[in-house]
């Protein structure tokens, strides 16, 4: 799940939920926004409007969005507070290596618009020279490493984690990429809509080979070599439903057994360019397209290879060049498939690049200011309230035998939790900061994460590093390492309110933690055990009603129509919503515990049970564009917002009770027919 928010000073006074006294949990507020709702609204014939249509109105869509929602609007102050910390540093000299100077380098050579436009496209001229002077197809193996090691990844991404089956050890993996459109069905489906983005996506690649100093003759026949090598990709990779199996996807073999099954593929070559002269094994994760990778490599004309690769470097670069690139680098991706009507600021965007290149140092500076260490303690505490009341629904699960629920009280048991920061901060000290080019300072921050990335192969994992900086909006499961992770940036309203009572608080940050402890045991989750080795841990039985229960959601997401002709994916989004779900379940449960010492009463005229799911709903208000609900829909594991309401609460029996709907009411589901797993 990737949910977002961000974090203010007063986080060091959070009041964990459930350990309020009667009279502190009576002089708290409710937490709702009464402006946030829309009354006119019938809750049990469309709650996402009841709770959220206030919001929607009272934030309008602007040109610079495609889609902007309550967790949007948290990015943006989130944002304004990184500006203010970076800009202190990029206004005065600090010096030469120094963390200061290196932040501070990064946003002012982002922010220079009169060197980035007198430049050009010069500052990649030198690397589309390597690629065109390739003089044979034995050349491109090394070329291809040398890409990557800059954050450019044609063809396919490699990439250093735990190994499925050794979660101890990390491994050397691949995983299929190589398309500018990012996913196969842009390039397969044959309904209008997709037509048009592919020769919306043709006339793009045109223009920017033109402005690469291409000839318009050069640059269409670079365009048509591009589509004809990303075709076949897209026909070779694994649908989104497909990549769901992680048994399907994971294939460590021996390097021997690797030369054999790809013999025309020059693994030497590859490898020693990629930093990795010594690999013994290695997981191909999608082999179909490797296979095609192999065969692209073999037989496609080196002219049209050339092509592709060059592609793969302007389209990375694009958003680092000039504003003729940035321009027109936005009208495809901006306004022709998200359909954003204008470009960021030149500010937020510097932010941006300043963050993902240095984003710990940044998230030091971040902590220090916004998050005082003493918010762990209170976290941590709520995090405990809600595993105790996802070990209870476990023990109360009447389809699982004794064995397995075990066995997952086990996992639930075992769970790594982080909060806020991490304890041990990354050293920079080797990544240079420079006043060459934007785009140069771009490749080296890719290459130093690079480099870091592939020291780790065949050396034990790092489980207390952390896969997200702490300012980030987000939070994650990571089942590896059987890790739940809360980055400092998450910990505000609308997730958490210091001045709200449990009722809020349990909705909102408390779903969130119920999901992603609930990822634990979706249908990808689950297949994990409790050290994170890809290992079937499950009665056949149990696992065979788990799939039954979780073909209802399947069956359920599939038939909601999110668009004219267009539904959603429900294999696609399951595990998501199964950890909707859980989160609601779960969340609630701990809800009623709280409420057992601490007895909660009306409040802004809602009871605690509405203001529960109220919380909830607000989490996802939002609004869309028709665009960006096409894309996401295709690209996004998660369901639209408006589904993570109006799909996910239908199968909550005590969203029911708390709002007296019964069965007239156009949202309801017969309980027979509701989803159950957790």
């Amino acid at each position: 799940m990737k949910l977002t928010s961000y974090l203010p000073i007063f986080a060091l006074c959070m009041m964990t939920t459930g350990c309020n006294s009667s009279r502190q949990q009576a002089a708290l507020t409710s937490g709702i926004d009464l402006a946030n709702l829309d009354t006119t609204q019938v809750v049990g014939e469309n709650f996402y409007d009841y709770a959220c249509g206030g919001w929607r109105e009272l934030h309008p869509l602007t040109d610079e969005y495609s889609r902007f929602g309550s967790f949007d609007l948290l990015r943006e102050n989130n944002r304004e507070q990184l500006r203010e910390l970076i800009e202190q540093l990029a206004a005065d000299e600090h010096p030469q290596g120094s963390v200061a100077q290196k932040v501070g380098g990064m946003y002012n050579i982002a922010m220079n618009e009169q060197k980035l436009n007198a430049e050009g496209f010069a500052p990649i001229a030198k690397e589309m020279e390597a690629i065109n002077a390739l003089q044979d197809k034995a050349e491109i193996y090394r070329m291809l490493a040398r890409l990557q090691r800059k954050g450019i990844n044609p063809y396919f991404i490699l990439y250093v984690s735990a190994d499925n089956e050794n979660s101890d050890m990390n491994l050397v993996q691949t995983y299929q990429g190589g398309l500018g459109l990012g996913e196969r069905e842009y390039y397969l489906k044959d309904d209008e809509s997709m037509r048009k983005i592919r020769e919306a996506y043709k006339e793009h690649i045109v223009k920017m080979f033109e402005l690469s100093g291409y000839t318009p003759e050069q640059a269409r026949k670079s365009m048509e070599a591009v589509m004809k090598i990303e075709t076949r990709l897209a026909e070779a990779s694994n649908t989104q439903a497909e990549l769901r199996d992680p048994y399907a996807n994971f294939n460590k073999s021996s390097l021997e057994q690797i030369r054999s099954t790809y013999p025309s593929f020059n693994w030497n070559d590859y490898l020693n360019e990629a930093g990795l002269p010594v690999v013994n094994e290695m997981s191909i994760g999608q082999p179909r397209q490797m296979n095609e990778v192999a065969s692209i490599i073999d037989t496609a004309p080196l002219e049209d290879q050339k092509a592709y690769l060059n592609w793969n470097l302007i389209n990375e670069a694009a958003g680092y060049l000039s504003d003729d690139f940035v321009a027109q680098n936005f009208d495809f991706y901006g306004k022709t498939l998200s359909g954003k009507q204008e470009l960021q600021p030149r500010w937020k965007r510097a932010v941006s690049s300043v963050d993902g290149a240095l984003g710990e140092a940044v998230g030091q500076m971040y902590v220090e200011k916004y998050f005082p260490p003493a918010a762990k303690d209170r976290m941590v505490e709520l995090v405990g309230n809600l595993q105790t009341s996802l070990g209870e629904r476990i023990q109360a699960l009447d389809w699982m035998s004794d064995e397995t629920k075990e066995k997952a009280m086990e996992k639930l048991g075992t769970f790594h939790l982080k909060v806020g920061y991490p304890d041990k901060w990354k050293d920079y000290s080797t990544l240079e900061i420079a006043d060459d080019s934007y785009w140069a300072n771009i490749e080296r921050a890719n290459q130093w994460g690079y480099d870091e990335m592939i020291a780790k192969a065949g050396k034990p994992v790092d489980k207390d590093e952390w896969l997200m900086n702490p300012q980030t909006v987000n939070a994650y499961y990571n089942p590896t390492t059987n890790e739940i992770c809360f980055p400092a940036g998450i910990l505000q309203y609308p997730f958490f309110d210091m001045n709200a009572d449990d009722a809020f608080n349990y909705g909102a940050i408390g779903v969130v933690i119920g999901h992603e402890m609930t990822h634990g045991f979706d249908d990808m989750g689950r297949q994990f055990d409790k050290n994170g080795n890809l290992k079937d841990w499950w009665t056949e039985e149990d696992a065979r009603k788990f799939d039954e229960r979780a073909k209802v959601l399947v069956t359920y997401y599939d038939s909601i129509q999110v668009a004219p002709g267009v539904y959603a994916n429900g294999t696609f989004t399951l595990g998501e919503n199964i950890a909707d779900q859980g989160g609601l379940h779960v969340a609630y449960q701990a809800l009623e515990n709280a409420m057992k010492n601490n007895p909660l009463g009306v409040v802004d005229g809602f009871t605690p049970e509405q203001r529960f799911y109220l919380a909830y709903a607000n989490l996802w208000a939002g609004n869309v564009r028709d665009e960006e609900v096409l894309r996401l829909t295709q690209m996004d594991e998660h369901s639209l917002g408006r589904w993570r309401v109006n799909g996910a609460l239908p199968h909550v029996n005590t969203w029911y009770e708390a709002f007296n709907i019964d069965e007239n009411a156009p949202m309801f589901i017969p309980v027979e027919e509701r989803a159950s797993i957790w």
